[in-house]
C-alpha cells in the first residue's frame, strides 16, 4: 500500500539574508491540521511562511505541497493554493465586494452574490458589508474581509502571519473562533504563526517552536510545556529568556 504525501512537507530549509535567518529546517503538515509557529521576534516564523508560497525563495532544502516540489508549481497558482493572511490587513482601494472578488477575477472566473456573502458569513461579517468601502472599516473588520479573500482561492493551506496582532483581545478571540472554525469546515491545513505562549495555548494545537531560524523544539503546545528538560524552552515560555545569552 502506498502512502500519500503529506500535504505539506519541508526539507531541510535554509534561507539567508545576510546572515542566516533559517537553519535546516524540517517539518510537515497533514491535512486537517493545524500547526502553530510560535517563537520570540526575529526567530524566523514570517520567513519561513513567506518561503512556503516563494514570496522568499529558499537557499537549500526543499519544500513539497502534495509531493509536488513547490518550485515546479507557478507563483500565482502556488498563491491560490496556499494562501497567505498578513499581520497588516494589505486590502485594495474599493469595496469589500471587488476585494472578495478579486483573486477569482485573476483567475478568469467570477463569484454571484449568493458566494460572496457566504464568505463573508464564513468570516463574521453580515452581507451589508460587501457595499462599503475596505477602507471604512475598522482593523478587526478588515482583517476578516483579508482571511475571505483568501479563502474565494479555496486554498489547500491557510498561512496566517500573527493575524491579531494589531487586534483588541475581543477581536483577538473572535478571529481565532473563526480560523478554527473555518479550519474544521474546509478540512485543509493551517499553520498560523505567533509570538504568544498563551495563544498557542489557546490553538491546542501541534506547536514548532523557532529560535534564531533553528528548531528549539515540535511537539504538542501541551507536552513542549511540560518538557523541563528544555531550559531555553523553558524560559521562553516563562518570558524570561535572555536575547543575549540564549
Amino acid at each position: 500500500m502506498v502512502l500519500a504525501p503529506p500535504l505539506l512537507r519541508v526539507s531541510a530549509v535554509s534561507l539567508n539574508k545576510g546572515k542566516a535567518v533559517l537553519k535546516d529546517v524540517s517539518c510537515e503538515l497533514e491535512r486537517g491540521e493545524i500547526l502553530v509557529l510560535l517563537g520570540p521576534s526575529g526567530s524566523g516564523k514570517s520567513s519561513l511562511l513567506r518561503c512556503l508560497n516563494r514570496l522568499e525563495t529558499i537557499d537549500e532544502g526543499e519544500i513539497f505541497l502534495t509531493g509536488r516540489n513547490v518550485s515546479e508549481i507557478h507563483s500565482v497558482d502556488l498563491r491560490r493554493k496556499v494562501g497567505m493572511v498578513f499581520q497588516t490587513p494589505g486590502l485594495l482601494p474599493g469595496t469589500v465586494r471587488e476585494n472578495i472578488k478579486m483573486g477569482p477575477h485573476l483567475q478568469n472566473k467570477s463569484l454571484d452574490e449568493s458566494e460572496c456573502e457566504n464568505l463573508l458569513q464564513k468570516v463574521g461579517l453580515q452581507k451589508e458589508f460587501l457595499g462599503r468601502l475596505a477602507d471604512s472599516l475598522s482593523v478587526g473588520e478588515q482583517q476578516r474581509v483579508a482571511l475571505g479573500q483568501v479563502l474565494a482561492n479555496r486554498p489547500e493551506i491557510l498561512l496566517l502571519d500573527e493575524p491579531t496582532s494589531a487586534l483588541d483581545p475581543t477581536a483577538v478571540l473572535t478571529v481565532e473562533n473563526l480560523i478554527k472554525s473555518i479550519h474544521q469546515e474546509l478540512e485543509s491545513g493551517t499553520i498560523f504563526v505567533t509570538h504568544s505562549v498563551e495563544q498557542a495555548l489557546r490553538f491546542n494545537a501541534e506547536t514548532m517552536v523557532l529560535m534564531d531560524g533553528k528548531i528549539l523544539a515540535k511537539g504538542h503546545i501541551n507536552e513542549l510545556i511540560n518538557l523541563t528538560t528544555n531550559i531555553t524552552l523553558q524560559k521562553f515560555f516563562q518570558g524570561k529568556l535572555d536575547q543575549e545569552n540564549r
